[in-house]
């Protein structure tokens, strides 16, 4: 072998084994919703799987996980400077908002081919387009339901049964009170921070009302009427028989530290229970009171929705992560690690996802017996403005400024003003 076909032959290996080993570097960008534990185990998971599939490829994240409000700024911040993301976390009222915007990508095409979509609840499923289109999926859900110290009322003599209806409540808290209040314990617990009208929106729909209607393609508000005012009348009869309306709001660290006896709540409060906390000490009923025995109950669902920005770089890439943490076998871990009730009936009604979330979330039988009856917040683009004028409205109620209808009545009036303009 001649010392120049040497040559030539080792170079023609080194040339081949480093374009054998040339691999594609792609990093991925995302903005998320604190807390960020959930979002790491998640995508770590995801981006391993993403990457076997990928052989030729480097794919990484770098992605920031910011608190609540802050999350919405930012990505308001996103969409004025079509700053480039590949994957964000949307809350479900906030999607037609940014879908409208024009900062979310259409996925319809790529919902519809994926064929996942039936496995998911009608409800989520509805919750995840705007104006007919698929721009999110909601990956996982709450929902609010009521919570009792087993204890504080067999002290008072308080059959839970009583809080399944108005007259009910309002007679175990006659009970609770003298026994509770000599504790430092508030009987009783009723929101009233800035989400107010979602405490509010269960005991419309149960009453036959709606937040909105359409009609002709345009919205208008639906709330101001016998079911509407029906149902702020019943928080404030809470109020006048001394049930304090609570400003601040810890998302269930009250109940968890024994300050109320009975709390409405989103299923997250199981995650402020101490570490080997025995939940045979509290009771849950999936629903709110109703105004009569036999009468069908309601409660609110809300959750993270996921969405691909229409400024991602690597939408196809994007997408496939986004099916990868939606996939059961990667989802569930997370489902039962964080205390999140599953879109999916393939997770809920499955094994071994089913028996997984039932071993690891208390209460979960019932709790997705309340996401059967639950139903989301309208998605359009002028909701905020909505939901802060129902804030008022109620305020008002619950400080004797206004009456019920007449509260509902100044509210419609805004809320029709907003959607108009």
């Amino acid at each position: 072998m001649s010392r120049k076909f040497l040559v030539s032959f080792v170079l023609f290996v080194i040339i081949f084994s480093s374009m054998a080993l040339a691999v594609e570097k792609v990093v991925l960008t995302g903005t998320f919703a604190a807390p960020a534990d959930r979002w790491h185990m998640l995508i770590s998971v995801a981006l391993e799987e993403l990457n076997k599939r990928h052989p030729d490829m480097e794919i990484t994240m770098e992605y920031e996980v910011l608190p609540y409000d802050d999350t919405r700024s930012k990505l308001i911040t996103l969409t004025a400077g079509k700053t480039p993301r590949d994957l964000v976390s949307v809350d479900q009222i906030w999607l037609g908002e940014f879908a409208q915007s024009g900062f979310l990508k259409d996925i319809t095409k790529e919902v519809n081919s994926w064929g996942r979509i039936d496995e998911f609840y009608p409800a989520n499923v509805d919750g995840s387009k705007f104006d007919g289109k698929f721009y999110s999926i909601w990956t996982w859900t709450d929902a609010r339901v009521t919570w009792y110290w087993k204890d504080l009322l067999e002290e008072a003599g308080v059959d839970p049964e009583m809080l399944k209806t108005w007259d009910g409540y309002i007679e175990a808290y006659k009970k609770l009170a003298p026994v509770t209040m000599k504790k430092g314990i508030l009987p009783m617990h009723l929101v009233a921070a800035s989400h107010s009208p979602d405490m509010w929106f269960p005991y419309l729909w149960m009453n036959g009302g709606e937040i909105l209607e359409q009609k002709d393609g345009e919205y208008y508000p639906a709330f101001y009427g016998e079911a509407g005012v029906k149902a702020l009348t019943f928080l404030r009869d809470q109020v006048e028989i001394g049930i304090r309306p609570q400003v601040q709001h810890q998302w269930g660290q009250e109940f968890a530290d024994k300050r109320f006896a009975v709390m409405i709540e989103g299923s997250w409060l199981l995650g402020k229970f101490p570490e080997g906390f025995d939940f045979n000490q509290i009771g849950m009923i999936p629903g709110f009171p109703v105004p009569e025995e036999g009468m069908k109950s309601s409660t609110m669902m809300g959750g993270w929705l996921l969405a691909i920005p229409s400024t991602s770089q690597h939408p196809e890439l994007a997408w496939e992560l986004m099916t990868i943490m939606l996939d059961p076998e990667v989802l569930t871990p997370v489902l039962a690690k964080y205390v999140y009730l599953p879109t999916q009936k393939t997770i809920a009604e499955q094994d071994p996802y089913k028996s997984t979330l039932e071993n690891e979330i208390p209460f979960f039988e019932d709790l997705m017996k309340a996401v059967a009856i639950g139903k989301g917040r309208p998605n359009i683009p002028e909701y905020p403005q909505i939901a802060e004028s129902l804030r008022i409205a109620i305020e008002e109620v619950y400080y004797g400024v206004k009456t019920p209808e007449d509260a509902l009545k100044n509210a419609s009036k805004k809320v029709e003003e907003i959607l108009i303009f």
